[in-house]
């Protein structure tokens, strides 16, 4: 496969996936901004989500104070930014019309539907009037594409090139999305919440974990309260739940080894040795060195791999 097809696949999933990701992470916001908290707290917790994204400056250079409803548009419909939702869809609709012939009709016509419908949506302002049923859509739409990709697509390099960019980008945003919490009370988390957080703590991690469609999956498997540090273990450690960043980094590996023609390839050695800290990890010594520490390290780790894969398969970063 040419490298610069493999590069449109695996970024149209990557967008996708990003699109999704983001609506997850406004949502948490936007539900725990509902809850009865001071204003400074709920600006720290709009703060937090541009500074995990990276656009905290940019955000500051166009916007001035942070606002809500600003950080919202900015985050969700603002073409100037290049990771908002609209713009992630229209970036994946594109990477899918420049390989339109390497795709099924079903899954054109599924990521061009998609950017029909979400330029409509904010046209005529309907994620003004309901913010969680516009994310709800824009997850739903996600989880069509990834659907429709494996139901149709021939199991072959393109398919797992798409895999592949979906696991890594998931990754990457399960981590920032854990994170959240940690910019929003600027501090770290060693494994013990002090008595005055424990409430917001609970509401917190409970949106975080419906954010990742997980409360079900914590209740099946822990049959407890929410406890942050078991909410930290199943998001990162846990193999079967479909979001953690060992599942993303299992898809990851998995898929890499069946593009990779050199079995000693670096770049397969490096996702190798990130999924097996995964893998053999625990989480009272990920806790013991703090989870904020942690996840940044992941996050460097995430983007290194990430560079690797666009230097050996894909068309490199300029």
């Amino acid at each position: 496969m040419l490298s610069r097809t493999a590069d449109h696949l695996f970024w149209m999933s990557r967008y996708t996936e990003r699109a999704e990701n983001t609506a997850r992470m406004l949502d948490v916001n936007y539900q725990t901004s509902l809850l009865p908290q001071s204003e400074a707290v709920a600006q720290v917790g709009w703060q937090g989500l541009l500074s995990i994204s990276e656009l905290l400056y940019t955000y500051k250079e166009k916007y001035g104070e942070i606002q809500a409803r600003e950080v919202m548009d900015f985050m969700v419909k603002d073409e100037s930014n290049p990771s908002s939702i609209l713009s992630c869809l229209s970036a994946a609709r594109e990477n899918a019309r420049a390989v339109r012939g390497t795709l099924t009709t079903e899954v054109w016509e599924t990521q061009n539907q998609t950017w029909l419908e979400v330029k409509r949506m904010v046209k005529s302002k309907e994620f003004e009037q309901d913010p969680a049923q516009f994310f709800e859509w824009v997850k739903f739409r996600s989880h069509l594409s990834r659907g429709v990709t494996v139901g149709t697509m021939l199991m072959d390099e393109a398919l797992y090139f798409m895999r592949m960019g979906t696991f890594l980008e998931r990754s990457d945003n399960t981590a920032r999305l854990v994170d959240v919490k940690f910019h929003a009370v600027q501090s770290d988390f060693f494994g013990t919440a002090s008595e005055k957080d424990q409430e917001y703590d609970f509401y917190h991690w409970s949106a975080i974990l419906r954010s990742v469609s997980g409360f079900e999956v914590y209740r099946k498997v822990y049959r407890d309260v929410i406890k942050p540090e078991r909410v930290a273990e199943l998001l990162i450690l846990r193999p079967d739940m479909p979001r953690s960043l060992h599942a993303s980094l299992n898809e990851v590996v998995a898929n890499l080894a069946l593009v990779a023609g050199d079995p000693s390839s670096e770049t397969l050695r490096r996702a190798g040795k990130l999924r097996a800290d995964l893998k053999f990890g625990r989480i009272d010594e990920i806790l013991a060195t703090g989870l904020h520490a942690y996840l940044t390290q992941f996050l460097d780790r995430v983007n290194d791999l990430g560079a690797h894969i666009s230097r050996e398969f894909l068309v490199p970063v300029t």
